[in-house]
């Protein structure tokens, strides 16, 4: 359903509140202090691309604006970003231009991915005995371990910076994976130290997971 012309005159994030993806453009938005409202996108079964904001991939997050819609969370953060006056310092993936950090990135959306689709294969039906998901969850798993093993190397090796595309990535996952009781994150010291110091942020503290009604 398209945005109507009082919705746009502030920017609309399609999503769900119980979404990692969504949480993050929402951190952004309280970051840059840009005003937008949030429209739920009730079922994640829909094949319709209209239910998406347009998005002919038919995820979430998207952000409708009048210039158009943005699509996945880094087009929408960015254009937050854009929108923020002034703008603070964020450190982008493409800053990260060291082997470490870009790889940590890479491993933190790539587990982000991993963790959606073991969620919607549970809502589906799939067997968790099935070799597709016993992989995708051995995956997990190791892509947990690496971000434990380098969580603070990875920080302290970060640019200067008000914010960054890759900590906020990082919060949310941790975070979400507890919260949908998807994989124990206990074992994680360093990731559950990073976790605790960036909730008391006030963006995060604005942003609670929870399931719309």
């Amino acid at each position: 359903m398209p945005a109507t012309s009082e919705e746009l005159a502030r920017p609309v994030i399609i999503g769900r509140s119980s979404s990692h993806f969504t949480r993050v453009t929402r951190i952004f938005a309280a970051e840059m202090r840009v005003d937008y409202s949030l429209r739920v996108v009730r079922d994640l079964m829909s094949p319709t691309a209209e239910d998406y904001g347009g998005n002919p991939a038919l995820k979430i997050p998207s952000l409708q604006t009048p210039q158009g819609v943005w699509f996945g969370s880094l087009n929408v953060c960015r254009e937050l970003w854009r929108r923020s006056s002034p703008r603070p310092r964020v450190v982008w993936p493409e800053d990260l231009d060291q082997p470490l950090l870009a790889n940590a990135q890479e491993l933190v959306l790539q587990a982000m991915s991993t963790e959606v689709s073991l969620i919607m294969g549970k809502a589906a039906g799939t067997s968790d005995s099935s070799t597709h998901h016993t992989k995708m969850r051995q995956a997990l798993v190791n892509m947990m371990s690496w971000l434990e093993e380098n969580a603070r190397p990875i920080l302290a090796a970060l640019p200067p910076r008000d914010l960054s595309y890759l900590e906020v990535t990082l919060f949310c996952l941790v975070t979400h994976l507890e919260f949908r009781d998807v994989l124990p994150t206990a074992p994680y010291s360093a990731l559950n130290e990073f976790r605790q110091q960036f909730a008391t942020r006030a963006s995060a503290s604005e942003t609670p997971f929870r399931f719309d009604t």
